[in-house]
């Protein structure tokens, strides 16, 4: 409005008065009176004209005086009384100024000289220079989204409940889909009359009716040994408190008729498309079943899965079909290959070299070239020994080579195969993954959620007492030819051994014939203990870190190295076996330094807990009574509270 006050005045009829008055000036020269007349004429239009000018002008002024108190007016009202809190603060975050709306939210008559975050904690993150300066906080029974200017200190508060209430109750509702397995129902169901076998499918059957009635949940039966489950989240958070308590209602029923079945479930969450959560839940129900079984597993479309159960060991399967199948197909893919490449997992074990040898013996069976990778800076105790007996027997030491000379064999048409891990972050040469198209996976382990990318074949049984038991079945169904020799059979009775500790742990029927197998093949059991032997000084350096033991809770014992000193990883294993067969120990873990200067944990259980998921949640894996982890901190002490409060989440949330 001030720039229309300074705007001089001025109209069309001026500029014609400047033309007019020349021509004026023309006619005077011509006749007086003419010239005369026409000046007053013209003198006339330009009063007129002035006048037209001022009183536009004064109309216009008071229009848009109008119009400026009209809009200040409105925005003081907007200020005011608009349903937006708003507030300003001082560079210490103390309350300088509050709206009327802002007083009303919290029901009080001045906020001046507060401190801000006394309305809501949440509020300190809008503090953070690198988070976003927006975020929702809940004042009394309302939610707020909160959008906080920096520059001039200023927050607005708009009140978003219904908005959020809303989302909840999306996400709550969205679909969720189930596939219930029942773990070892052909085997066990086999051998039934009719009779028999329709009481049992009736009790299983009764029991997954009443969990789904109990919850809300729509269950169908699809075959004789699954179910389908359709859910929604909100439901899914309720069966996700109770611990999936349908677990051990299955096994605690079953076991009272003498059936010993369990449940196995997967579970797809996460997405809108029905397509992909029957995905997620196939993939689900494979990742649990490739873990032995008895637990749930519930898959987001980003990969992640949670895990619940787990308590069990796995039982043992009593049919050789999988394993004549696995060994013919294997087979196949070896014979199709120009040559094979053997890989086990880094820091090798003898369990590792031995599933090596007899699966390099297969590849020599099928007249195909065959190489074991190993770093031999890694070996030490029991596998060097190992490796020394292999260097007596050229035929076989010339096709131990290192990963760099690996790397420049491959080819196209090479296979791959892995033994004792699935997990390419623990693989010798990741490399080697990419570069082979062709993968074969033979692991005894659970299978965990690092997995190596599309395998070709996959083999994982965790029911088995080390991957030299399955190698040693595969190679039964092999031909007959090149015969393992005394040395081959030795190395996989040693993985064997050790990883059963002498046949006292995860041992069943299958692991003494794969035994038995190896011994009419030549295997040399003194040469076993000579292998295992081990030295004073190690005897010694394990007495030392046992003495740290202490108890977190009954049976459970943990012992630690010091922090400056470095010990083997080898050393870290068994003295975590040694502390499961002392007297009133159901569990054991040990930690200490590693050569790699990571933190390593080993731990081993009777089967009581399941020491898999305690790893798992520290970052590592393996098997429900034996796992181990590597953790990248600074110190034992660290690396102790953070085994204590994993150890804590897992033994009260299996006791829930």
């Amino acid at each position: 409005m001030d720039t229309y006050r300074k705007r001089p005045i001025r109209h069309p009829l001026l500029y014609l008065s400047i033309i007019g008055l020349v021509a004026v000036t023309l006619v005077f020269m011509w006749n007086i009176w003419i010239g005369l007349s026409l000046a007053v004429v013209m003198v006339a239009g330009l009063i007129y004209a002035w006048q037209v000018e001022k009183t536009s002008y004064e109309t216009i002024e008071k229009y848009i005086e109008s119009l400026s108190y009209r809009m200040k007016k409105v925005g003081e009202e907007a200020l005011l009384e608009m349903p937006i809190g708003i507030l300003l603060i001082n560079d210490k975050f103390m309350i300088e100024w509050a709206n009327p709306f802002m007083l009303n939210i919290l029901n009080v008559d001045s906020l001046i000289g507060e401190e801000l975050f006394s309305l809501s904690d949440d509020l300190r993150l809008l503090t953070k220079p690198d988070d976003k300066h927006e975020i929702i906080v809940s004042i009394g029974e309302r939610k707020y989204q909160v959008i906080y200017k920096q520059t001039e200190r200023l927050l607005y508060f708009f009140d978003v409940t219904e908005q959020v209430e809303i989302e909840l109750q999306y996400y709550a509702d969205r679909t969720v889909i189930a596939i219930l397995f029942i773990d070892n129902y052909d085997e066990i169901t086999k051998g039934m009359d009719d009779q028999t076998k329709s009481l049992t499918n009736t009790l299983v059957t009764s029991i997954v009716n009443k969990w789904s009635a109990k919850y809300g949940i729509y269950s169908r039966r699809i075959a004789s040994d699954r179910f389908l489950a359709i859910l929604n989240e909100s439901i899914l958070g309720e069966l996700e408190k109770g611990k999936f308590a349908i677990l051990d209602d299955i096994r605690e029923s079953t076991s009272q008729k003498s059936l010993s079945l369990t449940l196995s479930i997967g579970v797809g969450a996460g997405s809108s498309s029905l397509i992909k959560l029957g995905e997620l839940a196939q993939s689900s129900l494979d990742l649990v079943l490739g873990r032995g079984g008895d637990q749930v597993a519930i898959k987001q479309p980003n990969g992640k899965v949670r895990f619940y159960g787990g308590k069990t060991n796995p039982v043992e399967k009593r049919t050789r079909v999988r394993a004549r199948v696995i060994s013919h197909a294997l087979q196949d893919l070896i014979q199709e290959s120009d040559q094979v490449f053997i890989m086990g997992h880094k820091n090798p074990d003898m369990d590792a070299i031995g599933a090596s040898m007899g699966v390099r013996k297969m590849v020599e069976k099928s007249k195909v070239k065959g190489h074991i990778i190993v770093n031999f800076n890694e070996l030490n105790g029991s596998v060097n020994r190992l490796m020394k007996e292999i260097e007596k027997v050229p035929e076989i030491y010339e096709n131990f080579i290192t990963p760099e000379e690996a790397l420049g064999k491959v080819t196209e048409k090479s296979l791959l195969v892995i033994v004792d891990t699935h997990k390419p972050s623990l693989v010798i040469d990741e490399h080697l993954l990419t570069k082979c198209e062709k993968v074969v996976i033979i692991d005894h382990h659970r299978r965990g959620e690092d997995f190596i990318s599309n395998p070709t074949l996959v083999y994982m049984e965790p029911y088995a007492s080390s991957t030299c038991e399955l190698v040693t079945e595969l190679l039964e169904y092999q031909p007959e030819t090149n015969k393992l020799s005394n040395l081959e059979a030795t190395a996989l009775l040693s993985g064997i051994i050790v990883d059963t500790k002498s046949f006292t742990l995860r041992t069943g029927a299958r692991t003494f014939e794969a035994a038995s197998y190896l011994r009419t093949h030549g295997a040399d059991t003194i040469l076993v203990q000579r292998l295992l032997k081990e030295d004073v000084s190690t005897y010694i350096e394990r007495s030392k870190i046992i003495q740290t033991v202490e108890f977190i809770h009954p049976g459970i014992a943990i012992a630690h190295g010091e922090d400056n000193r470095f010990y083997d990883t080898v050393l870290i294993a068994q003295t975590a076996d040694i502390l499961l067969s002392m007297k009133d120990v159901s569990a054991s873990f040990v930690i200490a330094h590693r050569p790699d200067g990571l933190i390593g944990i080993s731990s081993r259980s009777l089967g009581e807990i399941n020491v898999q998921l305690i790893m798992e949640k520290l970052g590592g894996g393996g098997h429900l009574t034996n796992a181990a982890c590597q953790m990248e901190v600074e110190t034992i002490s660290e690396a102790l509270q953070l085994l204590k409060k994993a150890i804590i989440e897992t033994y009260e949330g299996s006791n829930k």
